[in-house]
């Protein structure tokens, strides 16, 4: 008689800076999905493949990143929590778990996926989250950034805003929303899609500080969206002012979806 098999979803906080990014690669161990699967083996007492809902740059950071994987050993949930976390690096957090019905998909299943980027605007730089955001000096105007996010909103060939080293089928993505804020010397820039390109979210904020530095005007980034040209748009921003927020799911999955308060 075949084992059962149950499929389990887990919630991962992580800091990213000393990672090579979530997927696993076959020249270095210091990657998420790596230190994942590693620890959850040991608890299923079998290998162990996770699979996410949107894989990270090096040195970007997770709130809620979403991961599934399917195995025969019956657990309880806590143990899946708590013996992972015994086992994984001090910068990597199972936040909760549960168990899902087997048509549930961290990647496929996904309604929309949301980043954060955080700039520290001021005219000196954090000693103490020197890898948590970007430290910008210039004065931003946020009102520009604002206006030229909006030409980006809605269904779009996002070709301008796409890494060379892109492997996706179509450059079309829906950006739900743009939204910019700021307290104090923070700002955040948190966007909504569908789904995103390699790199799309640091090439559309480099773009936007290019507007908010007042190197170009807010129209310039529709012109820039439309000739669906890389070298029109600006430069790749650091990843470690990145953080995966969190994905969105259908309602019957049942599947948490955190999202940290807005700067």
């Amino acid at each position: 008689m075949a084992k059962q098999i149950f499929r389990i979803v887990l919630g991962i906080e992580y800091e990213g800076t000393a990672y090579r990014g979530f997927q696993k690669q076959k020249n270095t161990t210091k990657t998420i999905q790596g230190c994942l699967d590693k620890a959850l083996s040991q608890i299923a007492d079998q290998n162990i493949l996770t699979v996410c809902s949107g894989r990270t740059d090096a040195g970007v950071h997770a709130y809620c990143q979403t991961i599934h994987f399917d195995t025969a050993s019956v657990r309880e949930i806590k143990s899946w929590i708590e013996g992972g976390n015994a086992l994984l690096p001090k910068d990597i957090r199972i936040i909760w778990a549960k168990g899902v019905t087997n048509d549930f998909h961290s990647r496929f299943s996904a309604i929309s996926r949301t980043y954060r980027y955080i700039i520290r605007n001021s005219s000196l730089p954090s000693a103490l989250e020197r890898n948590q955001n970007l430290w910008v000096k210039e004065n931003l105007d946020l009102s520009a950034m604002r206006r030229a996010s909006s030409y980006l909103i809605g269904e779009n060939d996002f070709s301008s805003f796409r890494s060379s080293s892109c492997q996706s089928k179509t450059p079309y993505r829906n950006i739900h929303s743009i939204e910019v804020k700021k307290k104090g010397d923070l700002i955040s820039i948190e966007i909504t899609a569908n789904a995103f390109l390699l790199n799309m979210v640091r090439i559309i904020i480099g773009t936007l500080l290019e507007v908010g530095t007042k190197k170009i005007v807010p129209k310039k980034v529709k012109h820039i969206l439309e000739a669906k040209d890389r070298r029109l748009a600006g430069k790749t921003s650091s990843p470690k002012g990145l953080y995966f927020v969190g994905t969105k799911y259908l309602k019957k999955y049942k599947v948490p979806s955190i999202f940290k308060p807005v700067v």
